[in-house]
Protein backbone atom coordinates (compact mmCIF):
# COMPACT_ATOMS: atom_id res chain seq x y z
CA UNK A 1 0.00 0.00 0.00
CA UNK A 2 1.31 3.58 -1.18
CA UNK A 3 1.35 6.32 1.37
CA UNK A 4 -0.58 9.34 0.33
CA UNK A 5 3.07 11.08 -0.63
CA UNK A 6 4.53 8.73 -2.53
CA UNK A 7 6.22 6.80 0.44
CA UNK A 8 6.19 3.06 1.69
CA UNK A 9 3.12 2.84 3.60
CA UNK A 10 5.74 0.88 6.66
CA UNK A 11 8.77 2.22 5.88
CA UNK A 12 8.46 6.34 6.79
CA UNK A 13 10.39 5.46 10.04
CA UNK A 14 13.31 4.08 8.39
CA UNK A 15 13.66 6.62 5.88
CA UNK A 16 13.24 9.52 8.33
CA UNK A 17 16.02 8.37 10.34
CA UNK A 18 18.04 8.10 6.84
CA UNK A 19 17.37 11.85 5.45
CA UNK A 20 16.30 14.02 8.71
CA UNK A 21 18.63 15.17 11.25
CA UNK A 22 18.57 13.48 14.60
CA UNK A 23 17.61 16.58 16.53
CA UNK A 24 14.32 14.81 18.13
CA UNK A 25 14.28 12.00 20.20
CA UNK A 26 10.71 10.66 18.13
CA UNK A 27 8.74 7.68 19.77
CA UNK A 28 8.14 5.11 16.62
CA UNK A 29 4.76 6.50 15.95
CA UNK A 30 3.57 7.46 12.33
CA UNK A 31 0.65 9.83 12.76
CA UNK A 32 -1.59 9.96 9.75
CA UNK A 33 -4.65 11.90 10.38
CA UNK A 34 -6.32 13.96 13.55
CA UNK A 35 -9.56 14.99 14.33
CA UNK A 36 -10.83 16.45 17.22
CA UNK A 37 -8.88 15.53 20.58
CA UNK A 38 -7.91 12.44 18.34
CA UNK A 39 -5.51 10.93 16.09
CA UNK A 40 -4.68 7.98 13.73
CA UNK A 41 -1.71 6.27 13.16
CA UNK A 42 -0.71 4.93 9.55
CA UNK A 43 -2.16 1.21 10.44
CA UNK A 44 -5.75 2.81 11.45
CA UNK A 45 -4.89 2.43 15.46
CA UNK A 46 -7.01 5.75 17.40
CA UNK A 47 -4.74 7.67 20.15
CA UNK A 48 -6.61 10.12 22.22
CA UNK A 49 -4.24 12.82 22.29
CA UNK A 50 -3.69 14.89 25.61
CA UNK A 51 -0.48 16.69 23.57
CA UNK A 52 -1.95 18.56 21.10
CA UNK A 53 1.34 19.18 19.08
CA UNK A 54 2.98 20.76 22.52
CA UNK A 55 -0.30 22.76 22.70
CA UNK A 56 -0.42 24.05 19.53
CA UNK A 57 -3.94 22.19 18.19
CA UNK A 58 -5.97 23.90 21.02
CA UNK A 59 -8.90 23.56 18.72
CA UNK A 60 -8.57 19.80 18.13
CA UNK A 61 -6.97 18.47 14.83
CA UNK A 62 -8.44 19.98 11.72
CA UNK A 63 -11.22 22.34 13.11
CA UNK A 64 -13.53 22.72 10.50
CA UNK A 65 -13.38 26.63 10.74
CA UNK A 66 -9.71 26.67 10.31
CA UNK A 67 -9.35 23.99 7.54
CA UNK A 68 -12.19 25.96 5.97
CA UNK A 69 -10.25 29.06 6.19
CA UNK A 70 -6.83 27.87 4.93
CA UNK A 71 -8.74 26.25 1.29
CA UNK A 72 -10.26 29.56 0.91
CA UNK A 73 -6.99 31.87 1.25
CA UNK A 74 -5.09 29.30 -0.32
CA UNK A 75 -7.14 29.91 -3.36
CA UNK A 76 -6.65 33.67 -3.28
CA UNK A 77 -3.43 34.68 -2.31
CA UNK A 78 -1.11 32.98 -0.23
CA UNK A 79 1.89 34.95 0.42
CA UNK A 80 2.38 38.64 -0.08
CA UNK A 81 5.53 40.68 1.04
CA UNK A 82 5.22 43.04 3.90
CA UNK A 83 6.00 45.68 1.40
CA UNK A 84 2.32 45.68 0.84
CA UNK A 85 -1.09 45.65 3.11
CA UNK A 86 -2.84 42.43 3.38
CA UNK A 87 -6.61 42.13 4.68
CA UNK A 88 -6.32 38.70 7.00
CA UNK A 89 -3.16 40.21 8.72
CA UNK A 90 -5.13 43.33 9.71
CA UNK A 91 -8.29 41.40 10.81
CA UNK A 92 -5.76 39.24 12.82
CA UNK A 93 -4.15 42.45 14.20
CA UNK A 94 -7.41 43.94 15.78
CA UNK A 95 -8.86 40.90 17.05
CA UNK A 96 -5.50 40.65 19.27
CA UNK A 97 -5.37 43.88 20.29
CA UNK A 98 -9.38 44.11 20.67
CA UNK A 99 -9.21 41.33 23.25
CA UNK A 100 -5.96 42.44 25.31
CA UNK A 101 -4.95 45.62 26.62
CA UNK A 102 -2.01 46.10 23.78
CA UNK A 103 -1.55 48.25 21.12
CA UNK A 104 0.06 47.20 18.55
CA UNK A 105 1.51 43.47 17.17
CA UNK A 106 3.97 42.17 15.16
CA UNK A 107 3.83 39.06 13.65
CA UNK A 108 6.25 36.31 12.85
CA UNK A 109 6.55 32.55 12.16
CA UNK A 110 6.78 30.55 15.71
CA UNK A 111 7.43 30.94 19.58
CA UNK A 112 11.04 31.36 19.44
CA UNK A 113 10.88 34.41 16.69
CA UNK A 114 8.19 36.40 18.72
CA UNK A 115 10.69 36.43 22.15
CA UNK A 116 13.83 37.59 19.42
CA UNK A 117 11.44 40.24 18.45
CA UNK A 118 10.41 41.01 22.00
CA UNK A 119 13.86 41.07 22.93
CA UNK A 120 15.23 43.51 19.94
CA UNK A 121 12.27 45.45 21.09
CA UNK A 122 13.06 45.66 24.87
CA UNK A 123 17.11 46.78 23.95
CA UNK A 124 15.84 49.12 21.16
CA UNK A 125 13.30 50.78 23.82
CA UNK A 126 16.21 51.38 26.27
CA UNK A 127 18.91 52.78 23.71
CA UNK A 128 16.41 55.20 22.45
CA UNK A 129 14.97 55.92 25.92
CA UNK A 130 18.04 55.28 28.76
CA UNK A 131 21.74 54.93 26.76
CA UNK A 132 23.70 52.30 25.24
CA UNK A 133 24.50 51.22 28.68
CA UNK A 134 21.44 49.82 29.55
CA UNK A 135 20.40 46.34 27.67
CA UNK A 136 20.45 43.45 30.49
CA UNK A 137 18.22 40.76 30.29
CA UNK A 138 16.94 39.32 33.43
CA UNK A 139 15.02 35.83 33.07
CA UNK A 140 14.61 32.78 35.01
CA UNK A 141 15.70 29.73 36.13
CA UNK A 142 13.64 26.31 34.59
CA UNK A 143 12.31 28.90 31.88
CA UNK A 144 12.04 27.87 28.07
CA UNK A 145 12.04 30.67 25.56
CA UNK A 146 13.06 29.09 22.13
CA UNK A 147 15.61 27.46 20.39
CA UNK A 148 17.27 30.51 18.53
CA UNK A 149 20.31 31.90 20.02
CA UNK A 150 18.84 34.92 21.95
CA UNK A 151 15.80 32.56 22.68
CA UNK A 152 17.74 29.66 24.01
CA UNK A 153 20.28 32.49 25.87
CA UNK A 154 17.25 33.91 27.97
CA UNK A 155 16.51 30.20 28.91
CA UNK A 156 17.15 29.57 32.27
CA UNK A 157 18.04 25.72 31.84
CA UNK A 158 22.03 25.19 31.22
CA UNK A 159 21.36 21.84 29.20
CA UNK A 160 20.00 24.09 26.29
CA UNK A 161 23.51 26.13 26.50
CA UNK A 162 26.10 23.40 26.10
CA UNK A 163 27.98 22.85 23.44
CA UNK A 164 26.03 26.42 22.05
CA UNK A 165 28.36 28.79 24.01
CA UNK A 166 29.52 31.72 24.10
CA UNK A 167 25.87 32.64 24.07
CA UNK A 168 24.31 36.02 23.75
CA UNK A 169 25.99 38.59 26.25
CA UNK A 170 23.81 40.41 29.27
CA UNK A 171 21.39 37.58 30.21
CA UNK A 172 20.81 37.09 34.41
CA UNK A 173 18.86 34.57 35.49
CA UNK A 174 17.13 34.47 38.85
CA UNK A 175 15.43 31.47 40.97
CA UNK A 176 11.49 31.22 39.62
CA UNK A 177 9.22 32.97 42.12
CA UNK A 178 12.04 34.46 44.32
CA UNK A 179 10.65 37.97 44.68
CA UNK A 180 13.75 39.05 46.86
CA UNK A 181 16.11 37.95 43.53
CA UNK A 182 14.31 39.27 40.85
CA UNK A 183 14.12 42.77 43.02
CA UNK A 184 17.83 42.64 43.49
CA UNK A 185 18.31 41.66 39.74
CA UNK A 186 16.47 45.26 38.36
CA UNK A 187 19.23 47.46 38.13
CA UNK A 188 20.04 50.86 35.99
CA UNK A 189 21.15 48.30 33.31
CA UNK A 190 18.39 45.99 33.23
CA UNK A 191 16.79 46.56 29.82
CA UNK A 192 13.69 43.97 30.30
CA UNK A 193 12.26 41.33 32.20
CA UNK A 194 11.21 38.14 30.55
CA UNK A 195 8.94 35.82 32.48
CA UNK A 196 6.40 32.72 31.82
CA UNK A 197 3.52 33.14 34.06
CA UNK A 198 3.13 29.29 33.45
CA UNK A 199 6.67 27.85 33.48
CA UNK A 200 5.93 24.92 30.65
CA UNK A 201 8.97 22.74 29.71
CA UNK A 202 10.40 23.80 32.86
CA UNK A 203 7.87 21.32 34.56
CA UNK A 204 4.35 23.50 34.68
CA UNK A 205 5.10 25.92 37.44
CA UNK A 206 3.06 28.48 37.86
CA UNK A 207 3.88 31.79 38.81
CA UNK A 208 3.04 33.18 42.37
CA UNK A 209 0.64 36.32 42.38
CA UNK A 210 3.28 37.84 44.62
CA UNK A 211 6.14 37.61 42.00
CA UNK A 212 4.54 38.80 38.68
CA UNK A 213 3.06 41.53 40.93
CA UNK A 214 6.63 42.51 42.38
CA UNK A 215 8.08 42.02 38.26
CA UNK A 216 5.29 44.50 37.55
CA UNK A 217 6.20 47.08 40.60
CA UNK A 218 10.22 46.84 39.65
CA UNK A 219 9.83 47.21 36.09
CA UNK A 220 7.05 50.29 36.29
CA UNK A 221 9.53 51.80 38.33
CA UNK A 222 12.72 51.54 37.01
CA UNK A 223 11.10 51.88 33.59
CA UNK A 224 12.39 48.50 32.55
CA UNK A 225 10.21 46.66 30.21
CA UNK A 226 8.34 43.67 30.97
CA UNK A 227 7.58 40.76 28.80
CA UNK A 228 5.61 37.45 29.41
CA UNK A 229 6.04 34.76 27.07
CA UNK A 230 3.02 33.17 26.97
CA UNK A 231 3.89 31.25 23.95
CA UNK A 232 2.45 27.86 25.49
CA UNK A 233 0.23 29.07 28.76
CA UNK A 234 -1.80 32.04 26.73
CA UNK A 235 -5.00 31.98 24.59
CA UNK A 236 -7.25 30.09 26.68
CA UNK A 237 -4.87 27.22 27.62
CA UNK A 238 -5.23 28.28 31.14
CA UNK A 239 -9.22 28.60 31.12
CA UNK A 240 -8.27 33.20 30.39
CA UNK A 241 -7.61 34.77 26.95
CA UNK A 242 -4.25 35.55 28.77
CA UNK A 243 -2.47 33.77 31.56
CA UNK A 244 -1.89 37.34 32.94
CA UNK A 245 -5.13 37.79 33.65
CA UNK A 246 -5.30 34.95 36.45
CA UNK A 247 -2.59 37.52 38.31
CA UNK A 248 -4.33 41.16 37.60
CA UNK A 249 -1.05 42.06 36.14
CA UNK A 250 -0.25 42.79 32.67
CA UNK A 251 3.22 42.98 30.62
CA UNK A 252 4.32 46.10 28.49
CA UNK A 253 5.07 43.39 25.74
CA UNK A 254 3.62 39.55 25.28
CA UNK A 255 5.06 36.92 22.96
CA UNK A 256 2.00 34.68 21.73
CA UNK A 257 2.86 31.61 19.17
CA UNK A 258 1.56 27.57 19.16
CA UNK A 259 -2.32 27.97 19.38
CA UNK A 260 -2.20 31.10 17.63
CA UNK A 261 -3.04 29.50 14.06
CA UNK A 262 -5.25 26.78 15.30
CA UNK A 263 -2.35 23.84 13.69
CA UNK A 264 -0.66 26.60 11.22
CA UNK A 265 2.47 27.84 11.92
CA UNK A 266 2.33 32.17 13.39
CA UNK A 267 3.64 33.78 15.89
CA UNK A 268 2.90 37.28 17.68
CA UNK A 269 4.48 39.87 19.90
CA UNK A 270 2.44 42.44 21.38
CA UNK A 271 3.07 45.89 22.61
CA UNK A 272 1.53 48.83 24.23
CA UNK A 273 2.02 51.83 21.91
CA UNK A 274 5.02 53.34 24.44
CA UNK A 275 7.10 50.37 24.11
CA UNK A 276 6.45 49.73 20.25
CA UNK A 277 8.05 53.12 19.90
CA UNK A 278 11.55 50.96 20.38
CA UNK A 279 11.38 49.89 16.47
CA UNK A 280 11.24 52.04 13.34
CA UNK A 281 11.05 50.94 10.00
CA UNK A 282 13.70 48.77 9.19
CA UNK A 283 14.41 47.90 12.70
CA UNK A 284 13.12 44.27 12.46
CA UNK A 285 11.26 42.16 9.96
CA UNK A 286 9.93 38.85 8.65
CA UNK A 287 9.54 37.60 5.33
CA UNK A 288 7.00 35.66 6.04
CA UNK A 289 5.43 36.84 9.27
CA UNK A 290 1.85 37.21 9.47
CA UNK A 291 1.29 36.50 5.60
CA UNK A 292 -2.11 36.66 4.11
CA UNK A 293 -2.66 32.27 4.47
CA UNK A 294 -1.45 31.98 8.37
CA UNK A 295 -3.48 35.17 9.37
CA UNK A 296 -6.73 33.57 8.07
CA UNK A 297 -5.89 30.55 10.20
CA UNK A 298 -5.18 32.38 12.78
CA UNK A 299 -8.00 34.69 12.85
CA UNK A 300 -10.64 31.35 12.26
CA UNK A 301 -8.72 29.61 14.81
CA UNK A 302 -9.41 32.64 17.49
CA UNK A 303 -12.98 33.30 16.26
CA UNK A 304 -13.68 29.38 17.71
CA UNK A 305 -11.65 29.76 20.52
CA UNK A 306 -14.02 32.94 22.05
CA UNK A 307 -17.35 31.73 19.83
CA UNK A 308 -17.44 28.61 21.18
CA UNK A 309 -16.42 28.80 24.51
CA UNK A 310 -13.23 27.07 24.09
CA UNK A 311 -11.91 29.66 26.83
CA UNK A 312 -14.13 28.52 29.93
CA UNK A 313 -14.33 25.02 28.77
CA UNK A 314 -10.51 24.86 29.87
CA UNK A 315 -11.17 26.33 32.87
CA UNK A 316 -13.48 24.06 33.88
CA UNK A 317 -12.05 20.93 32.36
CA UNK A 318 -8.90 21.63 33.63
CA UNK A 319 -10.37 22.01 37.22
CA UNK A 320 -11.51 18.19 36.42
CA UNK A 321 -8.62 16.92 35.39
CA UNK A 322 -6.80 17.90 37.82
CA UNK A 323 -9.29 16.41 40.45
CA UNK A 324 -9.23 13.05 38.46
CA UNK A 325 -5.66 13.39 38.69
CA UNK A 326 -5.31 13.71 42.53
CA UNK A 327 -7.96 11.39 43.16
CA UNK A 328 -5.65 8.77 40.77
CA UNK A 329 -2.50 9.53 42.95
CA UNK A 330 -4.63 8.92 45.97
CA UNK A 331 -5.80 5.72 45.04
CA UNK A 332 -2.28 4.57 43.91
CA UNK A 333 0.26 6.13 45.29
CA UNK A 334 1.78 6.67 42.16
CA UNK A 335 1.21 10.70 41.67
CA UNK A 336 3.23 12.82 43.90
CA UNK A 337 1.98 16.44 43.05
CA UNK A 338 -0.76 18.21 40.40
CA UNK A 339 -0.03 21.56 39.55
CA UNK A 340 -0.85 23.83 36.77
CA UNK A 341 -3.81 26.38 35.59
CA UNK A 342 -7.03 25.19 33.27
CA UNK A 343 -5.47 22.71 30.76
CA UNK A 344 -1.88 23.27 31.66
CA UNK A 345 -1.23 20.26 33.73
CA UNK A 346 1.81 18.44 35.20
CA UNK A 347 1.57 15.67 37.31
CA UNK A 348 4.66 14.12 39.66
CA UNK A 349 5.16 10.33 39.21
CA UNK A 350 7.08 8.43 41.98
CA UNK A 351 7.40 6.41 38.64
CA UNK A 352 9.96 7.25 35.67
CA UNK A 353 7.55 9.56 33.67
CA UNK A 354 9.18 8.10 29.76
CA UNK A 355 8.09 4.67 31.26
CA UNK A 356 4.69 5.73 31.79
CA UNK A 357 4.38 7.82 28.33
CA UNK A 358 5.31 4.50 26.72
CA UNK A 359 2.80 2.51 28.61
CA UNK A 360 0.23 5.16 27.93
CA UNK A 361 0.70 5.24 23.98
CA UNK A 362 0.18 1.47 24.35
CA UNK A 363 -3.10 1.78 25.24
CA UNK A 364 -3.97 5.06 23.37
CA UNK A 365 -3.33 7.64 24.89
CA UNK A 366 -0.88 10.21 24.17
CA UNK A 367 0.90 11.89 26.82
CA UNK A 368 4.59 12.92 26.89
CA UNK A 369 7.05 13.83 30.09
CA UNK A 370 8.96 17.56 30.36
CA UNK A 371 11.07 16.53 33.47
CA UNK A 372 12.22 12.51 34.32
CA UNK A 373 9.07 12.23 36.86
CA UNK A 374 6.58 15.07 35.45
CA UNK A 375 4.15 14.03 32.75
CA UNK A 376 2.87 17.05 30.66
CA UNK A 377 -0.78 17.33 30.19
CA UNK A 378 -2.03 20.29 27.38
CA UNK A 379 -4.80 18.56 25.21
CA UNK A 380 -7.19 20.51 22.79
CA UNK A 381 -9.85 22.81 25.05
CA UNK A 382 -12.93 21.49 23.58
CA UNK A 383 -11.62 18.34 25.43
CA UNK A 384 -15.40 16.93 27.65
CA UNK A 385 -15.44 14.59 30.79
CA UNK A 386 -15.75 11.72 29.16
CA UNK A 387 -12.30 12.20 27.34
CA UNK A 388 -10.81 12.89 30.97
CA UNK A 389 -12.00 9.79 32.03
CA UNK A 390 -11.32 7.87 29.47
CA UNK A 391 -7.47 9.70 29.39
CA UNK A 392 -7.40 9.06 33.60
CA UNK A 393 -8.50 5.27 33.36
CA UNK A 394 -5.70 4.25 30.19
CA UNK A 395 -3.36 6.50 32.77
CA UNK A 396 -4.04 4.66 35.93
CA UNK A 397 -3.06 1.27 33.74
CA UNK A 398 0.66 3.07 32.52
CA UNK A 399 1.58 3.97 35.88
CA UNK A 400 0.56 0.55 37.65
CA UNK A 401 2.42 -1.28 34.91
CA UNK A 402 5.23 1.35 34.84
CA UNK A 403 5.36 0.54 38.63
CA UNK A 404 5.28 -3.31 38.06
CA UNK A 405 8.28 -2.70 35.11
CA UNK A 406 10.18 -0.55 38.09
CA UNK A 407 9.72 -3.31 40.72
CA UNK A 408 7.04 -2.06 42.99
CA UNK A 409 6.43 -5.41 44.55
CA UNK A 410 3.17 -3.73 46.63
CA UNK A 411 1.76 -2.59 43.25
CA UNK A 412 2.21 -6.12 42.24
CA UNK A 413 0.37 -7.43 44.90
CA UNK A 414 -1.98 -4.69 44.86
CA UNK A 415 -2.85 -5.00 40.83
Amino acid sequence: MEHPHGLPQNGIIQLAEKYIMKTYARLPLVLARGEGARVWDEKGREYLDFVAGLAVNSLGHCHPRVVAAIREQAGLLMHCSNLYYSGPQVSLAQFLIERTSFDNVFFCNSGAEAVEAGLKLARKYAYKKRGPGCFEIVTAQGSFHGRTYGAVTATGQPKYHEGFEPMVPGFKYIPFNDTAALREAVTGKTAAVLLEPVQGEGGIYPASPEFLKAARDVTAKTGTVLIFDEIQCGLGRTGRFLAQEHYGVTADVTCLAKALGGGFPIGALLSTGTIATGFSPGDHASTFGGNPLAAAAGFAALQALVEEKLIENAGAAGKYLRERLAALGEETGLIREVRGLGLMIGAVTSVPAKKVVTECQVRGLIVNAVKDDTLRFVPPLNIVREDVDQATGILKEALLAAACAAGDDSVKKNG
